[in-house]
């Protein structure tokens, strides 16, 4: 590769919306600490999400050991799910979230043949907080060699689930998590960005303040603000002053509205609700509609059983005139603190 980067090889990171090869999961473990005392309710959540995804494209699922892929199986068949688009493969991780520490896939079209390849960010559990994780941390390495794909290793930290693209060379992202000492203290904002742009292709980066209340990845953009197309975002608004959240989504709503993308232009703002309060043993968990996943002809939303879900699926589904938005149950799943989004990682076609 002659040490070019990603960018001056012109590649760059497709948005969600674009075809999908597959998904890619990585099964979670009654060994992990992603459910304390509440494993047992996940597994389902996991079936009917690869139910809706098989039926549109492969899905890809990374397993710990023979163990897991057979508890994965039994549960899958279990609930109905064919298995004939569902793939296992034996690339072990700690905790489920491959969003953050699964491979992020590049394109670019040369001399007329469409090619692909993998940025292998850094991964340190959120800044941290949940070693050990070197075993996720090497996803994206097992990826790229299964794939055959050339694989870009910068070595700055960075999750999946902190950044969201249009496509066409815009980024959104927060200043809370990515600029947070605990993930990159020797980079400053602006080697930051200069790395977004030298391994992910993109020209503009727009920075929102801060991620929700309850959200132990310092705020990752997935639970606020995301693209739906390459003018337009939809965003969390929070309607309840008293509620934490509300200043602080106020404030990020007020930047989108000044933020233009790699042309110029202004972004068409779309406001989503926030579920009312979604607690358990006392703990705040951070439920957003948000964190919803665009695969092939399909949107899964995720949903906390509140009243907001019901509005929430229909912003999104006038939205997607061209997909079905599907809701996903999540209220046991947000005790991992993720969501449906989280889980997933496009592989583009």
């Amino acid at each position: 590769m002659n040490n070019l980067t990603p960018a001056q090889l012109a590649y760059r990171m497709p948005a969600e919306w674009e075809a999908h090869r597959a998904t890619w999961l990585t099964w979670p473990r009654p060994q992990g600490i992603s459910f304390p005392e509440r494993f047992e309710v996940v597994p389902p959540v996991y079936a009917e999400i690869i139910r809706q995804l098989a039926s549109f494209e492969d899905v890809e699922i990374n397993v710990f050991d023979d163990e897991i892929e057979e508890q994965a199986r039994r549960t899958l068949l279990d609930h109905r799910v064919p298995l004939d688009r569902v793939h296992f493969h034996k690339f072990p991780a700690y905790e489920p979230w491959c969003r953050d520490h699964g491979p992020i896939f590049l394109v670019r079209n040369q001399g007329g043949v469409h090619e692909r390849a993998v940025a292998d960010f850094g991964y340190n559990a959120w800044g941290g907080k949940y070693p050990p994780y070197d075993l996720d941390d090497a996803i994206p390495q097992h990826v790229a060699k299964f794939r055959d794909l050339p694989l870009f290793s910068p070595t700055m930290i960075l999750e999946g689930g902190s950044i969201d693209v249009n496509g066409r060379g815009t980024l959104i992202t927060t200043e809370s998590c990515l600029l947070n000492s605990n993930r990159n203290p020797d980079l400053s904002q602006k080697d930051i960005a200069q790395c977004l742009r030298d391994y992910l292709g993109v020209t503009k980066i727009l920075w929102l303040g801060e991620g929700i209340v309850g959200d132990d990845t310092d705020g990752h953009i997935d639970d606020l603000t995301r693209f739906i197309n390459a003018t337009t975002v939809v965003t969390v608004v929070e309607d309840n002053p008293d509620d934490a959240n509300y200043q602080l989504l106020q404030d990020n709503l007020q930047r989108l509205r000044s933020f233009r993308d790699q042309d110029d232009h202004l972004l068409r703002v779309v406001k989503l609700p926030m579920p009312s309060l979604v607690e358990f043993q006392g703990q705040r968990l951070p439920a957003s509609y948000a964190n919803f996943y665009i695969a092939n002809e399909i949107v899964l939303v995720p949903t906390f059983r509140r009243p907001t879900d019901t509005q929430a699926v229909s912003v999104l589904q006038k939205e997607f005139p061209n997909r079905r938005v599907l809701p996903i149950d999540s209220s046991e799943l947000i005790w991992g603190l993720g969501a449906v989004h989280c889980l997933t990682q496009q592989e583009p076609a």
